[in-house]
């Protein structure tokens, strides 16, 4: 289930699963989006317009100031999907909204859900929650997915004990 962390308008990109925690403070060049941490198994791919998907986040509290430097610079995702709530990298997002340049929404998802998501083009609803491209709900809060939906994207509903549903599949 996605939770809102921090509201924003709804947005659409190509879904970028980082495959291991980032900082954004050394890890992410502001003015280009792109990784540039080498060490980084996703070092090269750009986050700009992009539902990022972030399974944890690597220590500084300058993460802040880059996400916003991203937001004033046109380079940052579309959306942000993380795995837990990371209060000082969110402050970048708010501080932008306060400066009234137009911030992503930021959710919460647990990581064990990403990987379907991976290059898949999305849109994220102001309310949290994800669409394929195809319009079928997946992963969403405030919303039923079908069973058909779940299956295309390799989830399970008869294991998957988050999935409801209200349509007869």
């Amino acid at each position: 289930m996605a939770d809102v962390l921090v509201d924003g308008p709804g947005a659409s990109g190509r879904a970028l699963v980082l495959s291991a925690p980032i900082s954004f403070w050394g890890g992410i060049d502001a003015r280009s989006g792109r990784i540039t941490d080498v060490r980084h198994p996703d070092c090269g791919a750009v986050v700009a317009g992009r539902v990022l998907f972030v399974p944890g986040t690597i220590g500084s509290s300058s993460a802040s100031a880059v996400l916003l430097e991203l937001v004033r610079n046109g380079q940052a995702p579309a959306a942000l999907v993380l795995h837990e709530a990371d209060a000082i990298l969110l402050i970048g997002l708010i501080v932008a909204r306060e400066m009234g340049w137009p911030s992503p929404i930021a959710l919460r998802m647990d990581r064990g859900r990403f990987q379907p998501f991976q290059g898949r083009p999305l849109r994220v609803g102001a309310d949290g929650s994800l669409a394929l491209d195809d319009n079928s709900r997946i992963g969403c809060t405030r919303r039923i997915a079908t069973a058909d939906s779940c299956v295309r994207i390799g989830i399970d509903p008869k294991s998957d004990p988050t999935f409801r549903s209200d349509a007869s599949n």
